[in-house]
């Protein structure tokens, strides 16, 4: 590739200089190509890896230099002759005679320098190469990557590293590089060369590590194997990017979400170092994304644009608060260098005024921001605050146009200009959607025919009944806590843009009201943004999804009368109605998830507190931002988080963590606490509370609080003898915990009604245990939740990967002769051959990601196309021809024999059942699979074809003169038999038809000759013409080179069955073997077929591989045979009988298919590739 011209002091160290002319000199780098140059060779070729250079300097360059100067310039770079060789000539025809023409060198210079970097530009035009796209040393670590590791061009490189890979005690100093879905390692010292390529898919754990001997060391960890890496210049960079693609890699195995590239990425400025790839930039961004979403809880497709250190003004307490500001596309947010003193979410949609206000010595560079409730917002210190100020102007112009056209779209749909402001409000007071009690101011909608409401207000209001007089002072205490609230939002702000305090947390930790709860949950889960930015939304998708049904309704309407079946708003169809809405509208926005039990549980008490809509958004935040992978088919999620907290156990209750993990109670109990958030083990009342710290905290509390409930047992748990004894312990307690601040009846709690009849035990106050679990636990930290998180997410899905892989393997071990450890084999391999499809694409047009459906039955998950059948097809199926065109067909026929339900693609169980029969079946299986491969039922009866597929398969076997002597014979016994079977089926036919066609068809018996092979003569019945006679005939003297004839490039004939009262046009064909030729050479045959009309016309002649084959374009409709014919005619040869019962070594074709499979190619080995070593000759 042409570069930007450099300097080049000294042209000939480390270089040989291979074509030169009075301008120009070709050189090749010194330990590159064959022979690598002997000892200063294997030198040069060891410094280039350890010292970079194999990134950095490509083995072959162009320099130009002047006659009189001693300073070189660098124009071109290659990775190979080829490409390198391109460039030097296009020199030597274009620019040689042209420089001669100039007097002075510095013209000659400037004219070079300016002809390469036009070349440059003209190929970043065409190519529409991005001003901010990789740099040319970049581009040179990709070209070395895809060279050493034989990588495809759709497979990105990430970055690449400096360190030692430890093997055995000996450490190999040389590069590691990060693709999307692979991991890399590449070493070449004095001779030794040293390659690992791991799939990030295959891993299992990645850790740092630190010793005595390796300190800052990462270690790799797949099923079969551990990879050790040391000696990073920047550890936590490179360990952050090896998590990073770990979970994309992760990601894709739970639900088959591949990796795309992120375009809008914001461009770097002109004065920014280019240090790292555009991919790497886009990973990065991706990672402070996720951690901006989750640390103020906003819509997962929100992406940062920048951040900035600053000051804020807090009116509350006259204070200047140090923090940083966060700029994204709709929302800017603060939060407190010190974590818990103040943060602050302002949506774009809320702001009017962003100015920049007067500077001072005491306020510099300071940007007030105003919204629509009044409130104002001081920033100060603001670094580049033209800019900001700017960028966000960009922002808000672009949300106020957003909005603008929503307001356009709904207008139609609904007119009321209350609700629209109830939607961008930013105050808690919602107002309703229609006058309370009646619902003709209800916002209704036609739901197939019926006219059918949706919930406008939470269904505790309409259910919640009158408190005796004993309750009053309970009354007075729900009416204190929404005065200090109302307080609050006086002095902190309301809705949204309220501040965020140490004091907010205090309030929610006491308990939010019950008339607050729903608005509140919304306000701190995030939810109200969304149903903000997506007005209408609900609503569409109730009136898409009611009458729809599938198993997710199914399961809907299955659990709806088990939630929370003791309360009285699910004991009438009005609220089971709102809940059946809520429910199957989220299937639809998510069929990922769909439903999964325990979502009822919590849909329904979201009810209870929020209207329907905004229960619908409080269970997507809950779903899709806050409980990650919870709710899907396989509780990943759950599953994850069962890992953390044991984690966590061992860690904060250490004596009790071994007697726990004895008894197997962890992940019992886990599941049920986490997936319901306490709901379905605690008192209703109690619970809630929980829930509303839940939403404020995320999930932190429902470990803090887990752990708390483990440390107020630990004595019983550590007396209990068995898991039933501890989950009786356990829930005994969590009956106990009672909420006495509570303003609604008591509703009986069904998880009591499970526990023994003993002793109840002493109340707990639920107030007083979420205390204790903050004072004894709160310094659990959300980013170290996450980190435990990958850690367990690695060991679950995988774990989760290998109990499907045994499922497959036990479900189908008694259909077939393999054993266990060849299934377990062959279906890492299918599952790879599958993965490689979604990295790389194929080029059969299925999508990969339709190919592969986690909610499907085990058998099912991974299904493979025509693309990637024919890959393995190659390398495992023993009639694979070695000719690539000769098995391209027979794939195919193959892939349509096992695509029993004709969706062109196979599960396992369908790719097994045919390997099978090659592998383990006797002579009659093998054989009547290769018929029903050329004889398609009702269609046609392919039987050139089978020939065709015979003389291929045979293709340089030991055996190969003998066989298709033997294939020649058996070709002519067929014929024969399938003439007897016309002439049978024409004397049926003779009664049949009608008087107008008198002409019959004749036969000739078979010629034989004694010097040569039985012959067949047909005749062929024409259209109101005579008999014609056709007999074999050679077109041309066969030859052979030593090797047999074969019957190869012949036209696809389908030969279509027809009643006995077709009169269509028939054919005939013969097959003639001269044995006049040598014995060790099988004779030559043809196939003929007349006409009736002159023979020559309807004849073609092909000579093909020496074979000499006369075709036509019809067979005889009632010409066929039958499989017992054609088994009889095979085992008439012995060296047929020998070749189809010969015994196939499957763990031989297995082992072989794994290690041909190197990276590049069309599938992946099953796992990672071992450290290969070989010596430079």
């Amino acid at each position: 590739m042409w570069v930007h011209p450099e300097e080049v002091l000294q042209a000939g160290a480390l270089w040989i200089t291979e074509r030169a002319n009075p301008y120009f000199i070709l050189q090749k780098r010194k330990g590159h190509g064959d022979g690598r140059g002997g000892l200063a060779g294997l030198l040069v070729g060891t410094l280039d890896v350890v010292l970079d250079s194999s990134a950095r300097v490509a083995p072959y360059r162009i320099l130009y230099q002047t006659p009189d100067s001693l300073i070189y310039w660098i124009i071109a770079h290659g990775c190979s002759r080829k490409e390198i060789t391109e460039h030097w000539e296009w020199l030597e025809q274009n620019l040689l005679q042209t420089l001669s023409i100039f007097e002075n060198e510095n013209d000659i210079t400037t004219f070079v320098k300016g002809k390469v970097q036009g070349i440059i530009a003209e190929y970043n035009k065409n190519q529409d190469v991005k001003e901010d796209d990789d740099t040319d040393k970049f581009k040179e670590a990709i070209c070395t990557y895809r060279k050493l590791f034989g990588m495809p061009e759709e497979e990105k490189l990430v970055n690449y590293y400096s360190c030692s890979y430890w093997k055995g005690r000996v450490p190999r100093q040389g590069w590691l590089y990060l693709s999307i879905n692979h991991i890399c390692f590449y070493s070449y010292l004095l001779g030794k060369e040293a390659k690992l390529v791991i799939r990030w898919a295959d891993i299992t754990q990645l850790e740092k590590s630190t010793t005595l001997l390796l300190p800052d060391a990462v270690k790799v960890s797949t099923r079969v194997s551990e990879h050790v890496f040391s000696v990073f210049l920047n550890i936590n960079e490179t360990f952050k990017l090896m998590e990073q693609l770990a979970n994309i890699a992760m990601r894709q195995l739970l639900d088959n979400k591949g990796f795309e590239q992120d375009r809008s990425l914001p461009k770097l400025k002109r004065k920014t170092p280019k240090k790292v790839s555009a991919l790497k930039r886009d990973l990065d961004a991706r990672a402070k994304s996720e951690r901006y979403r989750a640390l103020f809880r906003l819509p997962k497709d929100e992406k940062l644009d920048g951040h900035t250190g600053c000051t804020l003004w807090t009116p509350f307490n006259k204070m200047h608060i140090l923090g940083q500001m966060f700029v994204s596309t709709n929302y800017i947010c603060f939060t407190s260098k010190e974590e818990t003193l103040c943060s602050l979410i302002i949506p774009l949609r809320e702001v009017t005024i962003v100015e920049k206000a007067d500077s001072s010595n005491f306020l510099p560079s300071p940007v007030s921001i105003s919204t629509k409730n009044r409130m104002t917002f001081l920033f100060a210190n603001l670094k580049d605050r033209d800019f900001l100020v700017q960028r966000i102007s960009d922002f808000l112009q672009q949300t106020t146009s957003k909005i603008y056209f929503e307001r356009e779209i709904t207008g139609s749909v609904n007119s009321s200009d209350d609700e629209q402001g109830s939607l961008l409000s930013s105050s808690p007071q919602r107002s309703s959607l229609g006058s309370e009690g009646s619902s003709e101011g209800e916002r209704q909608f036609n739901l197939n025919d019926n006219s059918v409401p949706t919930a406008t207000q939470a269904l505790m209001t309409m259910y919640r009944r009158r408190s005796p007089e004993e309750f009053n002072p309970k009354l007075a205490k729900e009416f204190l806590k929404e005065q200090a609230w109302k307080n609050h939002f006086t002095e902190y702000g309301q809705g949204v843009c309220m501040y965020r305090t140490e004091k907010t947390k205090d309030l929610v930790l006491k308990g939010i009201p019950e008339n607050m709860r729903g608005e509140l949950w919304l306000l701190f889960s995030g939810a109200i943004n969304e149903m903000a930015t997506h007005p209408g939304y609900y609503e569409d998708l109730v009136e898409k999804s009611m009458g729809k049904y599938n198993l997710a309704t199914e399961e809907i309407e299955r659990d709806l009368h088990r939630s929370l079946p003791e309360h009285p708003a699910f004991q009438n169809e009005m609220g089971i109605a709102a809940l059946r809405r809520v429910l199957t509208a989220y299937a639809f926005r998510n069929p990922n998830i769909g439903y999964c039990q325990a979502m009822n549980i919590v849909t329904s008490v979201l009810l209870l507190y929020a209207k329907e809509e905004e229960a619908f958004w409080l269970l997507v935040a809950l779903c899709e931002r806050m409980l990650p992978d919870y709710y899907n088919t396989r509780v990943v999620g759950a599953l994850v988080d069962q890992g953390v907290f044991e984690e966590l156990a061992r860690e904060y209750v250490p004596e009790l963590y071994d007697c726990m993990q004895d008894l197997g109670v962890i992940s019992t109990i886990s599941l049920s606490w986490f997936l319901t958030l306490f709901l379905s083990v605690m008192p209703f009342e109690s619970a809630v509370v929980v829930v509303d710290c839940f939403f404020y905290e995320g999930i932190k509390v429902i470990f803090q609080l887990a752990l708390s409930v483990l440390h107020a047992n630990i004595h019983q748990l550590l007396g209990a003898k068995d898991d039933g004894e501890a989950m009786t312990v356990l829930g005994r307690y969590l009956d106990s915990v009672t909420n006495k601040d509570s303003t609604l009846p008591p509703i009986p709690h069904l998880h009591s009604l499970l526990t023994d009849n003993g002793d109840p035990h002493p109340e707990v106050d639920i107030f007083k245990l979420v205390r204790s679990s903050y004072e004894k636990f709160g310094s659990i930290r959300a980013d170290v939740i996450e980190q435990m998180r990958f850690k367990q997410r690695l060991r679950v899905i995988q774990t989760i990967e290998d109990t499907t892989k045994r499922n497959v393997v036990r479900t189908i071990v008694t259909e077939t002769a393999f054993s266990i450890d060849e299934l377990e084999e062959l279906y890492v391999l299918f599952k790879a051959e599958h993965l490689t499809s979604c990295y790389w694409g194929g080029t059969g047009g299925s999508n990969p990601t339709e190919r592969h459906d986690p909610s499907l039955p085990y058998l099912e998950q991974y299904r493979i196309d025509l693309e990637q059948f024919r890959g393995l097809f190659s390398l495992l199926f023993p009639w694979a021809p070695v000719n690539g065109a000769h098995a391209d067909p027979l794939a195919l026929r193959f892939f349509r024999l096992l695509d029993h339900n004709g969706d062109s693609l196979i599960n396992f169980r369908e790719f097994i059942s045919g390997l099978s029969v090659l592998c383990h079946g006797d002579l009659t299986e093998k054989l009547k699979l290769l018929y029903k491969m050329h004889v398609i039922p009702g269609k046609c009866s392919q039987f050139i074809e089978l020939c065709k597929t015979l003389y291929n398969m045979f293709s340089e076997d030991a055996q190969e003169q003998e066989l298709y002597h033997a294939t020649a014979t058996v070709t002519s016994l067929l014929l024969e038999m399938g003439e007897v079977g016309k002439l049978f089926c024409h004397s049926k036919d003779q009664e049949e038809q009608d008087q107008d066609d008198p002409e019959e068809a004749k036969t000739s018996g078979p010629a034989r000759d004694g010097g040569t092979k039985p012959a067949v003569v047909f005749q062929q019945r024409g259209q109101g013409e005579g008999e014609k006679e056709s007999q074999a005939r050679p077109c041309g003297p066969a030859k052979r080179d030593g090797r047999g004839e074969q019957l190869s490039a012949m036209e696809d004939i389908k030969l279509e069955d027809s009643s006995p009262k077709d009169t269509g046009t028939s054919s005939s064909m013969l097959i003639s073997d001269d044995e006049t030729k040598d014995d060790t050479s099988m004779s030559s045959y043809s196939v003929l077929s007349g006409g009736s009309h002159e023979l020559d016309d309807k004849l073609h002649c092909e000579d093909i591989n020496d074979d000499t084959v006369l075709v036509r374009n019809g067979i005889d409709k009632d010409w066929a045979i039958t499989f017992e014919q054609f088994l009889a005619s095979v085992l008439t040869e012995q060296a047929l009988v020998l070749y189809f019962e010969k015994p196939v070594e499957v763990a031989a074709r297995i082992t072989n298919a794994k290690n041909v499979r190197q990276v590049g190619c069309s599938l992946l080995s099953a796992s990672d590739y071992d450290i290969s070593l070989s010596v430079s000759r």
